[in-house]
């Protein structure tokens, strides 16, 4: 994971998105042919890499964990669309869903890779959701 997908991910999306601050607001998108590859192969990376948390020895049957490494082989083929289409709309949009994928799986197997905000805010919804006097 650290190794293969977060470098992918890390690239994919930090290649689109917008600066806002004193001196204005600042556009960042890939802006030659050798910088839009390298968002097509991080995506490559992301699609393929679902392909191998479904390897036997990984997956095991657990049925989560197929469903979740589906997804990622999903969200990546769309990732690779939207480089390949050099539209950093869709870059931007299809991260958002890659983020979702990869939050979602470390919800269930890493939960401790979690950024600390967000744990906190899954314990203030769980808590909200407890029937009164419930512990």
């Amino acid at each position: 994971m650290v190794s293969v997908i977060e470098p992918a991910a890390e690239v994919y999306w930090d290649a689109v998105g917008v600066i806002m601050d004193l001196e204005g607001t600042h556009e960042i998108e890939p802006r030659s042919d050798e910088e839009w590859e390298a968002v097509e192969n991080a995506a490559w990376v992301l699609a393929e890499s679902g392909n191998l948390l479904l390897m036997e020895d990984r997956a095991q049957g657990r049925e989560h964990w197929i469903a979740m490494s589906r997804a990622m082989i999903e969200v990546g083929r769309r990732a690779v669309d939207a480089a390949v289409a050099k539209d950093p709309q869709a870059v931007f949009d299809v991260g958002a869903e890659v983020y979702f994928v990869c939050v979602g799986c470390h919800a269930a197997y890493a939960a401790e890779t979690i950024r600390p905000s967000d744990v906190a805010d899954s314990a203030a919804e769980a808590n909200a959701n407890r029937p009164p006097g419930h512990p």
